[in-house]
């Protein structure tokens, strides 16, 4: 059978409004002797797509093809990769050249979807080391959930201070990460709080294992709430996803040494300096996490095929290809719980 000549993919003509994707017709080459070319079969949408299309996340550029998380199945190798064969499914790492340890400014510029060219296409050729294998028991669309919100919540938890069995954790909303977070913390034996603006949304958190729930529309001083279930001393681990809009609270749930994984900016607000105080008097850990290394997603999914049911994938919604469109807008809505996914093949 011969190899695709041509791969349609979408591109964003300008920054602005991801209503400016358009679908085009491009060539795909050959794989190089490092290369795999790769039918993909799903795309996961993140809050970083539609916000680097709306000008928000500046790191995009015109004519970026966009979105970082695929799945799919390997077409062709090239002459000196030997680790992967035609049939096999994997994923690719969110930046193909983040092998392991700390980001650089190499590995951040390849960052696809934004900074290089992302995944949103039928066929693509990554580099053999950018590639991981997807675990056993999960779909397509489930697998294209895991390269960014999976593996950022994986590395949230457990990055310099891991999670541990009867360590408390504290999950802001119900996105992709957040739910991620969630049952990553379950599974290895944490008490999960989760907040969220809507009763529906944490009964779906209670169904994956939150012991604790709190709708902050209800309660907006849910940073006190926090504290009266841990008896006043604070939750091990905040995955923060809102940014300034939050943290003041999130710091103020953390407990003395705690751990405050900054990941997101989906709320806005609040003073810098009554942020960043706390932090110094109360000594805690406010790390920036940037996704994940190629290691730290095998040692990712070998966590999730040992706890099968507990970290299956949520997908809320899957969308056609030619309705990538209507898949920005519903991540826009923001009624989602977990992820978003656009079925490509």
């Amino acid at each position: 059978m011969s190899l695709p000549t041509q791969t349609r993919q979408y591109v964003l003509r300008e920054i602005g409004t991801y209503k400016n994707l358009e679908l085009e017709k491009a060539e795909v080459h050959k794989p190089k002797s490092h290369e795999v070319l790769v039918k993909v079969h799903a795309v996961s949408l993140q809050y970083r797509d539609l916000s680097m299309s709306l000008g928000i996340y500046k790191v995009g550029h015109p004519g970026v093809v966009p979105c970082s998380d695929m799945a799919g199945e390997i077409l062709a190798v090239g002459d000196e990769v030997t680790n992967w064969k035609k049939g096999d499914r994997v994923c690719a790492n969110f930046s193909t050249e983040h092998l392991y340890g700390d980001p650089t400014p190499e590995s951040v510029a390849s960052s696809m979807g934004a900074q290089a060219p992302g995944v949103l296409t039928e066929y693509r050729c990554f580099p053999a080391h950018a590639l991981v294998s997807v675990p056993p028991h999960l779909n397509y669309e489930e697998a294209s959930t895991l390269p960014c919100a999976a593996l950022t919540a994986y590395n949230g938890l457990m990055g310099p201070k891991p999670v541990k069995a009867g360590d408390t954790v504290l999950v802001l909303g119900t996105g992709g990460v957040s739910i991620f977070a969630l049952q990553f913390a379950v599974a290895s034996g944490a008490t999960v709080i989760a907040t969220s603006s809507s009763n529906a949304k944490l009964e779906i958190a209670k169904k994956l294992g939150a012991s604790h729930l709190i709708n902050y529309r209800e309660k907006p001083d849910w940073d006190k709430e926090v504290l009266k279930i841990t008896n006043g001393v604070g939750v091990d681990h905040v995955i923060e996803v809102g940014g300034q809009g939050t943290l003041q609270r999130s710091i103020n749930s953390v407990r003395i040494g705690g751990q405050v994984s900054v990941i997101g900016f989906i709320s806005k607000d609040a003073n810098a300096a009554e942020i960043i105080l706390p932090v110094i008097m109360k000594s805690i850990h406010v790390r920036g996490v940037y996704i994940g290394s190629v290691a730290q997603f095998r040692d990712m999914n070998r966590m999730i095929e040992a706890n099968p049911e507990k970290t299956r994938p949520i997908v809320d919604k899957v969308f056609t290809f030619e309705e990538a469109i209507k898949a920005y807008e519903y991540l826009e809505s923001q009624k989602h719980v977990g992820k978003i996914v656009i079925h490509v093949a």
